[in-house]
C-alpha cells in the first residue's frame, strides 16, 4: 500500500508544542517559530512529591516523573520568554497516577511486564494534556513533539473501505524511531498531530541546536518513565509476598522477595546459585511463583494478544502478514497474524489474536506490547497475553 505524509505546519498556523525542556522538544518549538507559526508551549506537570527524597543526597537522572520536573518546567518558561512564546503548564497529576502510576504497579503485582511509556501517551500525553489545553480555551490548529515519528495517509481506504485515516509510520533516523510508543494514540487524535523531526537525524538535531545555542542541547536524554533508585519506593505502598523460585520441573531453587520485582528475560538479582545462567521464563501470579529456565527455553513460536488498536478502528477482515516488535528495543521480524478462538476458560480484552513468527522470539513478555508494521506504517498493536513455547 502506499502512503502520502501529511504536511507540516506552515506559516501563520497556530501550533501547540509539547515541551519537556529536552533538547527534541525544545528544538521543535524553535523550527516552528521560525518558519513564521504562533507556537504555544505546554508542560506537564506530573509530579506530586508523593515520594521521599533519595537516602545519602543520591542524585537522580532524569526522568518523565520525578522531583526535577520543577527543573525542567524553569528551563522552558525562560526558553520561551526568550522567543516570545506563550507557555502553560498543564496539571495532569491526578490522570497520572491513575492511568499511569496505578497501572503500572497492577501490571507487575499481576506478573505481568508493563509499558508505561504507551500508556502515557494514549491517556496522558495525547490524552489528558490536550483536554487540559481545551478547558483553558486554547485553540490551535496543530499539536506537534519531538518524537522521531512521522503522520501520514493512505492512497487507497484500509482493509477493502474507504477510511483513510491518519496513520504513524517510522522517520528518517531509524535508530532513534519512536513509533512503538505512539501506536494506541487514536487516527482522530492524529488527524491534529505532527512531528517536525520526523525528517531529521539526531546527529543533526544535536548540530541545530548547538548552532541555536540552546541551552537543552547541552543535556543528557531523559530516562524512560522513573528512574531506578525509586523503584522500591513506588511499590512500598504494599507489603510485598515472597515466595519459591522454581524450575520449568517444579523443582524449588530459591525464594523471590515478589513477583513485581522480576520480569521475563530477567538474569541478574534472582538471588539462587547454578551451574550456568537462569533466566525468568514465566510468573505465576495466581500461585505467586517466579520460574526460571535455560535462555533456549525462553524462545517462543507465537504469542496470543488482544485489546488490539486499529488505526481508524478499522478491523483487518482477514489474515496477514507484518513485520511486529514485541518490545521496542527489538527489531521488527516477519509475522502471519490471524484470529484466535479461545479456549475453554480464556478470556481476553475484546478481540484475541494470534501472531506466529517467521523465526523464533525470545523472552516474549505478557502485558508488553506487540506492534503490527506494513511498509514501516504501524498497520494496529495490542497487549501480549501469553507466549507459545
Amino acid at each position: 500500500m502506499n502512503f502520502t505524509e501529511e504536511k507540516l505546519p506552515r506559516e501563520g498556523d497556530s501550533v501547540i508544542v509539547g515541551m519537556s525542556g529536552g533538547i527534541d522538544s525544545t528544538l521543535t518549538a524553535l523550527i516552528l517559530k521560525q518558519k513564521g507559526c504562533r507556537v504555544i508551549g505546554v508542560t506537564m506537570s506530573l509530579w506530586k512529591g508523593d515520594l521521599p527524597e533519595l537516602p545519602g543526597g543520591q542524585k537522580l537522572h532524569s526522568s518523565c516523573y520525578g522531583p526535577d520536573e520543577t527543573e525542567d518546567i524553569e528551563e522552558c518558561t525562560k526558553f520561551c520568554e526568550e522567543q516570545h512564546i506563550e507557555y502553560h503548564v498543564i496539571d495532569v497529576k491526578n490522570q497520572y497516577q491513575q492511568q499511569v502510576l496505578d497501572y503500572f504497579k497492577a501490571e507487575y503485582r499481576a506478573g505481568r511486564t508493563p509499558n508505561p511509556c504507551i500508556r502515557c501517551n494514549s491517556f496522558i500525553k495525547f490524552g489528558a494534556l490536550l483536554d487540559g489545553v481545551q478547558k483553558q480555551g486554547i485553540e490551535y490548529d496543530y499539536f506537534c513533539t519531538g518524537h522521531y515519528a512521522k503522520i501520514v495517509r493512505p492512497d487507497e481506504g484500509l482493509w477493502n473501505t474507504g477510511v483513510r485515516p491518519a496513520m504513524i509510520a517510522d522517520s528518517l533516523d531509524r535508530t532513534k524511531n519512536q513509533t512503538y510508543f505512539l501506536y494506541r494514540v487514536p487516527s482522530a487524535t492524529l488527524e491534529k498531530v505532527r512531528f517536525p523531526l520526523a525528517g531529521i537525524e539526531k546527529k543533526d538535531v544535536f548540530r541545530m541546536a548547538r548552532e541555536a545555542k540552546l541551552k537543552a542541547a547541552e543535556r543528557t536524554e531523559s530516562q524512560d518513565f522513573i528512574p531506578p533508585e525509586y523503584f522500591d519506593m513506588l511499590f512500598a505502598d504494599r507489603e510485598s509476598v515472597p515466595g519459591k523460585i522454581i524450575d520449568l520441573d517444579g523443582h524449588v531453587l530459591g525464594t523471590h522477595k515478589g513477583i513485581e520485582h522480576y520480569t521475563v528475560g530477567q538474569r541478574r538479582g534472582l538471588g539462587v546459585s547454578a551451574n550456568r545462567p537462569l533466566y525468568v521464563h514465566s510468573i505465576d501470579a495466581e500461585n505467586n511463583l517466579v520460574i526460571l529456565a535455560d535462555n533456549e527455553d525462553l524462545n517462543s513460536s507465537a504469542l496470543i494478544a488482544s485489546d488490539f488498536v486499529w488505526p481508524g478502528n478499522v478491523v483487518p477482515d482477514t489474515a496477514f502478514d507484518a513485520m511486529v516488535k514485541i518490545r521496542f528495543a527489538s527489531r521488527p521480524v516477519q509475522a502471519h497474524i490471524e484470529r484466535y478462538t479461545p479456549g475453554e476458560g480464556e478470556k481476553f480484552n475484546g478481540e484475541p489474536y494470534k501472531i506466529t513468527f517467521a523465526e523464533k522470539e525470545r523472552a516474549v513478555a505478557p502485558g508488553q506490547s506487540v506492534v503490527l508494521y506494513r511498509d514501516g506504517v504501524i498497520a494496529g498493536g495490542g497487549i501480549i497475553g501469553r507466549a507459545l513455547p
